[in-house]
């Protein structure tokens, strides 16, 4: 199948496209993968204020923002999580009862309670052994709020008054301070949701994220739905939109691909030893090695230490690339060879 890609100049034209393909194209979903530092959450936002009016609910960064402590620092016996009744988000909540339904996702990620006081919008916690008002950790937070979110997200696909502005759902990374197991679980109960909503023609989604585990899951469970598939890169001062269609996506193989693209061009920058240090870490903890350091194993003896102290220094920024020397760009070649020769990789299917 023949892989498009797409280029602009700005994120609102990236985002009207994004609508374009849930409007005119039909799509369900559109799935979005892209690195950190790419303007994620910046899409998802200006995706948002393309239409003059609401449209779009969203989990972001900013919906985080609309959650914050009062730590009660006069008593320190009273810590609160307060909300921001403002915003659209949090007032449809008004005169509803939802600590069941939250609880209902909550409790199969977390062990401890809460009580909303709607009058004064604000949340209290407790454990489950009857320890009132304790402060929560940044984790247990986030997996709150996302919890409350995706109650919302039922209550969108119910229908229900406060929520009938709502024509599309934009996630973006939503699993920040998760372990694994978490993260598998989040990404199933979302999809469970947004399924539903496909299937009451309810609403439509967007989701992003730069999670490689969230990213496949949430790929795997809706790809029976029409959805699109991207790869969302910032270079050169413009998006590149890579439809991936059905190709499986592949962080690690993606990275590798543009490593061999950039030995074959002969443009090394001192970035690409983090890129490649991410792919032989990566192959280690699969293959169960105590360090990277054995991936690279064959290289001569004092190759091998230079190597180690190249790919272990992790500081070259790829906002400020500085090209390697043609030493460095030769042991570079030699490491990426070495690591071929041992580990064969299916690049063959990875979109170009």
């Amino acid at each position: 199948m023949t892989q498009k890609n797409y280029k602009y100049t700005s994120m609102r034209r990236l985002s009207q496209r994004l609508r374009d393909d849930l409007e005119g194209g039909k799509q369900k979903f559109i799935l979005l993968y892209a690195y950190n530092r790419t303007g994620k959450t910046r899409l998802s936002m200006d995706f948002k204020n393309t239409f003059q009016q609401a449209d779009t609910l969203y989990f972001n960064a900013f919906t985080e923002d609309l959650f914050y402590w009062d730590n009660d620092i006069e008593n320190n016996t009273e810590p609160k999580l307060k909300m921001n009744s403002e915003s659209k988000f949090i007032s449809g909540l008004e005169g509803l009862s939802l600590d069941g339904r939250i609880n209902h996702y909550l409790e199969r990620y977390t062990n401890f309670d809460f009580k909303i006081d709607y009058t004064q919008w604000q949340i209290t916690f407790h454990t489950k052994e009857g320890q009132q008002n304790i402060k929560i950790s940044r984790g247990e937070e986030n997996i709150f709020i996302l919890c409350l979110f995706m109650v919302i997200c039922d209550m969108v696909i119910d229908g229900d008054d406060a929520y009938q502005w709502v024509k599309y759902i934009y996630i973006d990374d939503p699993i920040s301070s998760l372990d694994d197991n978490n993260v598998i679980a989040v990404a199933s109960d979302l999809a469970k949701i947004l399924r539903k909503g496909a299937e009451k023609e309810r609403v439509n989604a967007v989701i992003s994220s730069h999670h490689t585990l969230f990213f496949n899951i949430i790929c795997n469970e809706l790809k029976k739905n029409r959805h699109k598939k991207y790869f969302l890169q910032y270079s050169n001062n413009q998006y590149l939109l890579q439809d991936t269609a059905e190709t499986p996506f592949l962080y690690h193989i993606s990275i590798l691909n543009e490593i061999k693209e950039a030995v074959a061009s002969g443009k090394l920058y001192t970035y690409h030893f983090n890129m490649l240090r991410s792919i032989l870490e990566k192959t280690a903890i699969f293959f169960g090695y105590n360090d990277f350091s054995s991936c690279i194993d064959g290289l001569d003896e004092s190759l091998h230490a230079r190597a180690l102290n190249l790919l272990s220094h992790g500081k070259y920024s790829i906002y400020e690339p500085k090209e390697m020397v043609e030493d460095n760009k030769k042991l570079f070649r030699q490491i990426l060879e070495r690591f071929e020769e041992r580990y064969k990789f299916n690049t063959d299917n990875f979109p170009k």
